[in-house]
């Protein structure tokens, strides 16, 4: 039985919400894109803001050390990651504290690895620090997405690379890399002294029995050429408050992000984020454990229902809450895709290309709403592509 409502749809027009804006003036369009959930916050965070609102004055205020517990908590309790507060390093986003790493850690002309399609802020941060950016596709086996170690090992001998950036789990294919998987990649990294920058902030959506393993819980030798970048705002839908965090084992990494971070300005943060992330990490469990059935339920209809009406090829994810479509039997490509849906069935995804080339067939799909929601996306994905 449910404790919390994962039913109501919340009201988002006229909320300056960035993925419903354009439904202000076409209220008619659905929007199924931007990892932004539709679905009523957490009771405790809530009351955290509100509590805020009628007690404090607004200025300006320092993370507490309850908050830094609550973040090692976490960790700990659900990733078994044990560390200490002198290595947590809070930053207001995931995206700003992989820009201060490539900053921190690499010189302009200098190579940043990726591997795509991937997350866009990736390839964008490389592209405005004037780093020269490397790119390492995908490889898709069995219906999900893997990693060429081979190709891989040799772009970063070839191109002299010094910064990796991974995203894990992986956005928008929704791979839970396995332990074996990270190892090789630390291993590769080891060998060419290479920093890697691992990207976790969908850590606590991994699904369907897959489980999340955190860069730094792979092996402790490699910890002196990790970077891990987490936050609650996936996890919990609290993007709005604009606190993250990044944990850096090593000291000569650490110092160097934080004079970067400093040198940017990017070390106060929000109260409202600090507030708001320490009671999502203490109360906010069995919220979370509703929250992925939800999720797995929704998926499995999309899964089941585009199969049987559609062409589409869905690449089922073992975590996040995103779907990555295939339309290529339609003989279409981006933004062709987009278009169709748009203009035919009123609804916006995310258009494949903005992860890499190698999404020109594709599109993602956010499935953190309600079912019903989920459905009615569903209902005008076959309108506009079913079997004819």
């Amino acid at each position: 039985m449910q404790t919390y409502d994962f039913t109501t749809k919340p009201n988002r027009l006229n909320q300056s919400s960035v993925k419903w804006q354009k439904s202000e003036n076409q209220p008619d369009l659905l929007q199924m894109w931007v990892a932004d959930m539709d679905f009523l916050p957490l009771p405790a965070v809530k009351k955290a803001l509100s509590d805020y609102a009628d007690q404090h004055v607004f200025g300006y205020t320092y993370p507490s050390d309850s908050l830094y517990q609550s973040i090692l908590d976490w960790e700990k309790n659900e990733h078994g990651y044990s560390t200490e507060k002198e290595h947590v390093v809070l930053i207001e986003g995931v995206v700003p504290a992989i820009s201060t790493a490539i900053q921190a850690y690499t010189q302009e002309g200098e190579a940043v690895l990726i591997n795509t399609p991937v997350y866009p802020p990736f390839a964008r941060s490389v592209k405005l620090n004037q780093r020269q950016l490397i790119t390492n596709s995908l490889v898709i086996r069995d219906g999900r997405f893997t990693i060429d170690f081979t190709q891989l090992e040799a772009e970063i001998i070839k191109h002299k690379v010094k910064l990796y950036l991974l995203c894990s789990p992986h956005n928008p294919g929704g791979r839970v890399w396995t332990k074996e998987e990270l190892l090789k990649l630390l291993e590769i990294c080891e060998r060419h002294q290479v920093i890697l920058v691992s990207d976790e902030i969908h850590q606590d959506l991994a699904l369907f029995g897959h489980h999340h393993h955190s860069i730094n819980t792979i092996d402790q030798r490699f910890k002196n050429l990790t970077l891990v970048l987490a936050s609650a705002t996936k996890t919990f839908n609290i993007a709005g408050t604009k606190t993250s965090f990044a944990i850096i084992e090593n000291d000569t990494l650490r110092r160097a992000f934080k004079k970067r971070q400093l040198g940017n300005n990017q070390h106060e943060l929000p109260a409202v984020g600090l507030l708001a992330t320490e009671a999502a990490f203490t109360y906010g469990k069995p919220w979370l454990e509703e929250l992925k059935a939800v999720l797995e339920e929704n998926i499995t209809y999309v899964i089941d229902v585009l199969a049987e009406n559609t062409k589409i090829k869905v690449m089922k994810p073992e975590g996040t809450y995103l779907i990555w479509l295939d339309f290529s039997a339609y003989g279409l490509q981006q933004p062709e895709i987009n278009q169709k849906l748009q203009d035919e069935g009123r609804l916006v995804l995310n258009d494949g290309f903005s992860f890499g080339p190698e999404g020109k067939t594709y599109a993602r799909l956010n499935v953190a709403a309600p079912l019903t929601t989920v459905k009615e996306a569903c209902r005008r994905i076959i309108q506009v592509f079913g079997n004819k």
